[in-house]
């Protein structure tokens, strides 16, 4: 019965004209990459700012002598506008590390474990416990990613400086 439902329903699209199907392109990399360079995905949240304030919506009425008889009214009003968009970056990265290679991992963990940010085994898994060390590390550095750059590997000792990973 499903075979013969989907073998109608081939049919119907087979038949069905007029209909254009357009190409999906994504681009899953820097627009200019280095040859032989391995690359991850940064995302800059974007910056929000919220502002509160009070606007009166019935002023105060007052008795000539200038006594209040009936308080002013006001309502709350909120705001949110973005201050900075969110923002895509693509940064290389140690091409170990995107093969997943254990010896590398464990590398990785024992530079952060003498660094005191990273509690966890070292076990050679890019597991969440190493994501959030390796963004402990690299945050100050302006990346908030828990994937490790370049950069950060070579702060850590794991890829020759001068050279590429």
């Amino acid at each position: 019965m499903a075979k013969a439902l989907l073998i109608a329903s081939l049919s119907c699209l087979a038949a069905c004209t007029g209909a254009t199907v357009e190409e999906v392109s994504r681009n899953f990399g820097p627009a200019d990459p280095r040859p032989g360079a391995c690359y991850a995905r940064g995302i800059t949240p974007a910056v929000l700012e919220t502002v509160t304030s009070q606007v009166q919506e019935v002023p105060a009425v007052r008795h000539p002598d200038g006594t209040i008889l009936s308080p002013a009214r006001f309502r709350t009003v909120t705001s949110t506008r973005i201050v900075q968009d969110r923002g895509e970056n693509w940064f290389e990265t140690p091409c170990p590390l995107r093969d997943r290679d254990p010896v590398f991992v464990q590398q990785i963990q024992r530079a952060l474990q003498v660094r005191g940010l990273y509690g966890g085994e070292i076990n050679g898994f890019y597991d969440v416990p190493t994501r959030a060390a390796v963004q402990a590390f690299q945050t100050p550095l302006g990346l908030e990613s828990g994937t490790l750059s370049n950069e950060s590997a070579k702060a850590l000792g794991l890829v020759a400086l001068g050279r590429g990973a």
